[in-house]
């Protein structure tokens, strides 16, 4: 949906602020009772932890207000907490169940306050800072949640949970000169009140958000609609009714044209929800008679029985209302859990999509059935589309789809034209069939004999379609096996032209990445290729914006591209000495017809290793640069680090990059070798040469989120970031069959580089990782003991049985290739790891495959061999880390166990530089757990 400028902003603790699309450029006090009991805590201790357990751990909680008893950086957290922050690292506290903080510097950077995201008005004449908070309080985290269909619901407000917010809008007028105007505040809503699904009205007149408030016994926590006029900041509710709330589970609110908003409302006549029965009327049954071949991944949150289905239709289910700005409003169709809302370009229809029973329990709702319909835009049905049955039999290999219609839009070329693909293969990837899919095209309201059209015919799988006009549209098509991408050029409008490729490619190689069209804003709202034109010449001229990667990192471009004889003209290139720059979009697409060239106006962004982001707006033809923003720096204090792309060879010739990172004034002369953190990712490939091809650009400026390992140059540390360590499977050879060796000759080589620049310490070299990585870590401490000294494993997956039906990249099963499963599964090696590592869980996990039983029973199998290990179950928290505490306590985790036991000097890589001998393992076995004990309403 191209039309809609809607942003949504979720926690993301890994990002210090973004630009958000469409411009793609798009108070409780818990009671003290509510503690568990020791009873309720799992902690295990040998050696020297012992006399930590003498007294019950309750005794150091005591109430503040959240972090603020931390330091007077911290945002305001709405809620108190019975949590105790200290700083002290006394090793006979080090399980004592309270949150810690890690130490000033570290704690200087996370609470930086953030800078503020942005969003340009539709006509390119003003521009949104949407203020935020820094990092969300626990207490928002403890919320209860309603774990239904694969989604998490927050039952208070009738939203997805754990949403972030804005603080505040600022509306700031694009001067003529390309300065920016002083600070309009938006204005009109209560203090306090938290901000989301900012979007603005297709005329760039007025805003539309929502408002909430944290009272968590009070409906006032739920959504409400307001609007803003845009020219005096001016905001008021969209509803007169006080009783009127958004139901914002699913899809929330779409302008359907200048003046009326679309909304899906909480039905008023919904009484309160359903209630558990105490007895069941029967067990919980599932069948296979049929026979069917089922095969799904390791989904969460799943429908359990007729009680969870009642209440997900309960806080799914909407009433749809269109609300105009002058008060009046009318609901249209009946209640239903309407997933999406799109109105054509012409605001004549609009495309609704909805689910229905029967609903599944081993899929989330995203393959329940689907329905999707086509009505007027003041709600009279028109026709259905599709009724989709259950999709719970999708095969899990890459590239299988949902049977029937899918992919269902508007063209944004034409005024009310749907199109769509079908699979031709049963939406079985491992079918040999020619076409695979089909591009359909169809009116609103066709013809009573009208057939929709084929538009073209793909072998591949279908990836989506850049409209322009009748003459030009770019379809794509991709395949993951191969990898293989092909782009096509077509004319929708002229029966006797043939389709012709573009582009067919390696997904892989980006040093052929051609770039991608860029898109300019239509009269009506939706986006389309641009088209330029230069003084006299009749040439069908596009853009391409693409990232350059080269041999020696990214160096972003823009390209005049003859679409009709493939010459391409280089217009604009980011400065690749100094500065990393990057085209952000089109400035100058408020009128009809082609851009002339001498009329370019580009937003650009400008980066350097030392220097923050800022946005630049570029013109022809004379090139002029306007700085718009003056962002200051988030952490000063790291402003001189030192950052190098590097470059390195793995024993099978795979050629391997990475980051290092060292820390300000840092000089090896006088400093010597460093203790180093290695932080990265594994990655699958089909070809050597791809693989070992430079990715990111050495200019980029580093940003540190809250859990980032940057976060220890603060501490002196040298961090490896992101080495490549890919897993390359040529011809028919599946990458994971050598997963192991592969792993390890990647890190014996990132580490021997670090060693010959003197920059590491051998006995101080520390491995970590997120998700998948912390899969790598434990690996690596299984398979590569020689290499560190420690390990840091942050909500990963260990046992790969637990995950049979595929995982990562992997599509074939545990009964098709058992070997693999058992020899990646660090769980199986248990035995072998000799190294200390801390493992950290989310309690709440909700990531398919990483469920929180993973780290669970690998610390079992840890602590069965005697390994030093420890435990830590963040509770409330899900895959990714949001809460203040929460973050806080990991950072201090991770500090300490690098301190500790770099300290301690035994292992690491010592031996390196002599053939890889096998260092000594660190004496003695300390073993720890700790769960910290869940709080909040209900427990």
């Amino acid at each position: 949906m191209m039309r809609r400028y809607q942003l949504y902003h979720c926690v993301s603790p890994s990002t210090s602020w973004c630009l958000l699309h469409p411009f793609s450029l798009g108070n409780a006090r818990v009671p003290s009772s509510s503690i568990r009991s020791s009873g309720h805590l799992r902690i295990h201790s040998r050696n020297i932890f012992n006399t930590a357990m003498t007294a019950s751990p309750f005794n150091r909680l005591v109430p503040v207000n959240s972090a603020l008893a931390v330091d007077s950086c911290a945002d305001n957290g709405s809620a108190n907490a019975f949590v105790t922050f200290t700083e002290e690292d006394n090793e006979n506290d080090a399980i004592v169940v309270k949150y810690r903080v890690p130490s000033s510097e570290i704690r200087g950077i996370v609470y930086a306050p953030p800078l503020p995201a942005l969003s340009f008005s539709p006509l390119r004449d003003k521009i949104l800072f949407l203020k935020r908070r820094s990092l969300t309080p626990l207490a928002e985290l403890a919320r209860h949640e309603e774990k239904l269909a694969g989604i998490r619901i927050d039952g208070k407000c009738n939203t997805r949970s754990r949403m972030s917010s804005y603080t505040g809008i600022g509306i700031h007028q694009l001067m003529p000169d390309d300065s920016l105007g002083p600070e309009k505040e938006v204005r009109g809503f209560p203090d306090g009140a938290k901000i989301n699904f900012v979007s603005w009205s297709n005329d760039g007149k007025h805003l539309a958000f929502t408002i909430r408030f944290e009272q968590y016994e009070s409906s006032s926590s739920k959504l409400r609609v307001w609007v803003a006029d845009v020219e005096t900041g001016t905001a008021k509710p969209l509803f007169q009714s006080p009783d009127i709330y958004l139901n914002a589970v699913f899809d929330n609110y779409v302008w359907v044209d200048n003046s009326t908003l679309l909304v899906c409302t909480i039905p008023i006549t919904r009484g309160n929800p359903p209630k558990k029965p105490l007895v069941p009327s029967g067990p919980k049954i599932q069948s296979n008679e049929q026979k069917i071949v089922v095969q799904v991944r390791t989904f969460q949150d799943l429908l359990k029985d007729e009680y969870d289905e009642d209440l997900f239709d309960y806080y799914a289910t909407s009433q749809l209302v269109l609300a105009s700005l002058d008060g009046t409003m009318k609901e249209i169709g009946s209640p239903a859990v309407y997933t999406s809302m799109d109105p054509s370009p012409d605001e004549k229809y609009i495309l609704i999509s909805s689910i229905h029973r029967p609903y599944s329990f081993i899929v989330p709702c995203g393959r329940f059935p689907k329905k999707v319909d086509v009505w007027t835009a003041d709600g009279k049905f028109v026709r259905e589309l599709c009724d989709l049955p259950v999709a719970e039999n999708i095969p899990i290999a890459f590239n299988s789809v949902r049977k029937g219609m899918r992919s269902i839009n508007w063209r944004t070329d034409k005024p009310s034209t749907l199109y769509w693909a079908e699979t031709q293969d049963e939406g079985d990837a491992k079918v040999e069939v020619s076409p695979r899919d089909i591009i359909y095209t169809q009116p609103a309201e066709p013809q009573e004999s009208e057939r929709p059209e084929i538009l073209h015919k793909l072998d591949l799988r279908y990836g989506g379609i850049s409209w322009c006009d009748d003459s030009l549209a770019l379809v794509y098509e991709s395949w993951y096996k191969t990898p293989r991408t092909r782009t096509w050029v077509i004319s929708p409008g002229l029966k006797d032209a043939s389709p012709r490729i573009l582009f067919d490619r390696s997904s892989e190689d980006v040093y052929s990445d051609p770039g991608s069209p860029m898109l300019r804003r239509t009269p009506v709202g939706t986006y389309v290729i641009a088209k330029l034109r230069k003084e006299n010449d009749d040439g069908t001229y596009v853009l391409l914006n693409g990232d350059g990667a080269t041999p020696e990192g990214n160096i972003p471009f823009l390209d005049l591209f003859d679409i009709n004889t493939g010459s391409k003209e280089r217009i604009w290139e980011s400065d690749k000495e100094r500065y990393h720059e990057s085209v952000v979009a089109l400035m100058s697409d408020q009128k009809e017809g082609d851009i002339h060239l001498n009329d370019l106006k580009i937003l650009t962004s400008k980066e350097s290793k030392t220097e923050n982001t800022q946005y630049y707006i570029q013109s022809w033809p004379d090139r002029k640069s306007c700085r718009i923003t003056d962002f200051p720096h988030p952490y000063p204090q790291l402003a001189s680090l030192q950052k190098e792309m590097i470059r390195y060879q793995r024993k099978d010739g795979v050629q391997l990059t990475a980051t290092l990172y060292l820390p300000p004034g840092y000089d090896p002369s006088k400093d010597g070798p460093l203790p180093c953190l290695v932080w990265s990712y594994p990655g699958e490939f089909k070809s050597k040469d791809t693989a070992g091809q430079v990715r990111g650009s050495p200019n980029e400026f580093a940003g540190i989120g809250p859990t980032s390992a940057l976060l220890w140059l603060a501490r002196r540390f040298a961090i490896l970031s992101g080495p490549t360590i890919p897993i390359i499977g040529e011809g028919n050879e599946e990458a994971n069959d050598r997963y192991v060796e592969q792993l390890v000759s990647s890190a014996e080589a990132a580490v021997k580089e670090v060693i010959r620049r003197g920059v590491a310490h051998p006995n101080k070299i520390a491995v970590g990782g997120h998700s998948y990585g912390a899969f790598m870590t434990a690996n690596l401490l299984a398979h590569a003991p020689h290499l560190f000294a420690c390990g840091i494993a942050r909500s990963g997956a260990y046992n790969r049985t637990l995950t049979p039906f595929g995982f990562q990249n992997e599509d074939r099963t545990l009964w098709e290739a058992t070997n693999t499963y058992v020899q990646m599964s660090p769980f199986m090696s248990a035995n072998k790891i000799k190294k200390p590592i801390l493992l950290i869980h989310g309690e709440e996990d909700n990531n398919s495959g990483t469920l929180t039983m993973q780290s669970d029973r690998f610390f079992n199998a840890l602590k069965g061999h005697g390994s030093l290990c420890r435990l830590v179950i963040l509770p409330f928290e899900s895959h990714g880390y949001a809460a203040r505490e929460s973050i806080m306590h990991v950072l201090w985790e991770t500090d300490r166990w690098l301190q500790k036991h770099f300290a301690a000097g035994g292992g690491g890589a010592a031996e390196l530089a002599d053939d890889f001998k096998v260092g000594n393992s660190i004496p003695g076995k300390v073993i720890n757990v700790i769960t910290f004990p869940s709080f909040g309403p209900g427990t």
